[in-house]
């Protein structure tokens, strides 16, 4: 037998911990000495242990554990609770770990403010192109909405390509239209030049983008996550230089390397004189 003390330093919890689910009869010590009333436990006690605590973990009010303990939850259904809870888990930090991406993108917008060079804007004429695309609808225009749709789709019509034998005959094209639902949604057309016609039974369409006749562009370097920058950069020279914004960029993806780090974006928004 140990005693609490070193049951607790077993089990990896407290002395105090212990004393309360003694207290509330979710774990009760083997052995009590009636003079001393002091605690004693047994090895084998280290099982319920171990399930009061993963419970716990897994959201349930200890009444609740003690409810299922008392019912004698297998470990086969115990583990498929943890793994549940353990996905919700990932996915919290996952959706963390966006925001703090946001987050850094918008503090790099403000301290680039003022700093960016304009010389690398060109304006410029972007002829039309015939492309193979997919359309998905994004919950809105920011990053954090974009990358989660743009990215499968391309995924799955570069599949669809290579499954009827066409090859994409230049860079990927992303555009963007409003919903016609109206609101904060926004069309988001995954495209890649192609040099063919539309036929029946491409899972795909094929449409001809039309030329821009006036574009500002300037090439951003790095992970779309962090466009803000050089898209505000873009902003602030189309504003400054007596244009008005005619529409949504496109998006031009000249090198697509597996870091997205590494990547090179033309952004390509078509302007009208003010």
């Amino acid at each position: 037998m140990f005693t609490i003390g070193d049951f607790a330093r077993h089990g990896r919890v407290s002395v105090r911990m212990l004393r309360h689910y003694d207290a509330i009869g979710l774990l009760r010590p083997a052995h009590v000495d009636p003079v001393s009333g002091y605690r004693f436990y047994e090895a084998g006690q280290l099982a319920r242990l171990n399930r009061v605590i993963a419970l716990k973990n897994l959201g349930f009010t200890l009444q609740q554990v003690q409810m299922i303990l008392d019912e004698q939850v297998s470990p086969e259904q115990l583990r498929g609770m943890l793994r549940l809870r353990r996905a919700e888990l990932e996915e919290a930090v996952a959706a963390a770990a966006a925001r703090l991406t946001q987050v850094e993108a918008r503090l790099r917008t403000i301290e680039s403010e003022g700093r960016m060079s304009t010389h690398d804007v060109v304006v410029k004429r972007i002829p039309a192109v015939r492309v193979a695309e997919l359309t998905g609808t994004a919950a809105g225009y920011e990053p954090e909405h974009i990358g989660p749709v743009i990215g499968p789709l391309f995924d799955e019509l570069c599949r669809r390509l290579n499954q009827v034998g066409v090859a994409p005959v230049g860079p990927g094209i992303a555009y963007y239209e409003d919903s016609l639902d109206g609101g904060d949604a926004i069309l988001v057309h995954a495209a890649l030049p192609v040099a063919t016609s539309a036929k029946d039974g491409h899972d795909f369409s094929v449409v001809d983008l039309p030329a821009i006749e006036n574009s500002a562009t300037i090439v951003h370097r790095g992970s779309m996550d962090n466009i803000m920058p050089t898209a505000q950069n873009l902003a602030r020279w189309i504003d400054s230089n007596g244009y008005r914004s005619a529409g949504y960029p496109r998006e031009l993806y000249l090198e697509c390397p597996d870091d997205p780090g590494q990547w090179v974006t033309e952004i390509q928004e078509p302007i009208t004189s003010r």
